[in-house]
């Protein structure tokens, strides 16, 4: 068997296990399992990685580098890829990616909402975004802060040609099965608290390979895993 073909292989048996994960642990914290979507995260992962996985079931993939995800975007236009930008935006960039994706997680300031608004073709369906928080209050990473996220959302979910439909973290990296639960519990109470004035909410974008468990605990809808379904990541 070739590398590649090993690889596929390995891809396959990842995702089985995940979902199976997710299964498990749907089951013990009273969660229905079609409630929570797994999204692959295919940053630096080549093309034929990604049609592996697609082959074993993953339909949605997650990109944070632009240039590299447009590459893909094209090699694999045979297929019925949704794909989601879960990296930093520069201004400069919003165009593209109102072009070119699906979903949007990584949205950190209204600026950054109203250009893709105006910039998403009229051709397209509105583009799904999530606003992402800061829930640790982190200076190295982006997101508003709770109170930023309740000034700005009524004239976010009013632009045309996107469709606000939840919230997206990256809570501090920890090995506490509690912290972790924690953080994702004051997201979870944030959408809830909004979920009575901003119905379309549905949508919480949390919990990776490392914390799985702890999100779906706490409510997360959206699972974003590359490491425990590609492998380590390629630099």
């Amino acid at each position: 068997m070739s590398s590649s073909s090993a690889q596929s292989v390995k891809i396959v048996e990842n995702i089985q296990r995940i979902r199976q994960s997710i299964n498990n642990y749907c089951q013990q914290y009273h969660r229905d399992p079609t409630s929570v979507q797994l999204l692959a995260v295919s940053k630096t992962r080549p093309a034929e990685d990604i049609r592996a996985a697609y082959q074993a079931g993953c339909h949605s993939f997650g990109e944070n580098y632009l240039q590299e995800a447009l590459t893909k975007i094209q090699q694999l236009d045979d297929l019925q890829v949704e794909w989601h930008f879960i990296g930093s935006i520069q201004s400069n960039k919003t165009r593209e990616i109102a072009e070119h994706f699906d979903w949007v997680h990584s949205v950190d300031r209204l600026k950054i909402a109203q250009r893709l608004s105006s910039q998403r073709p009229e051709r397209l369906a509105p583009l799904n975004i999530c606003l992402q928080v800061n829930i640790s209050n982190e200076s190295s990473k982006a997101g508003m802060s709770l109170g930023e996220l309740e000034e700005n959302i009524d004239e976010i979910i009013q632009l045309p040609g996107i469709s606000l439909r939840g919230l997206m973290a990256i809570p501090a990296a920890t090995t506490s099965f509690e912290q972790q639960r924690s953080s994702f519990s004051l997201m979870q109470q944030a959408l809830l608290k909004l979920q009575p004035r901003y119905p379309q909410l549905d949508t919480l974008s949390m919990g990776m390979s490392n914390d799985m468990e702890a999100a779906i605990a706490e409510g997360s809808t959206l699972l974003r895993i590359g490491t425990a379904i590609f492998g380590s990541r390629n630099t």
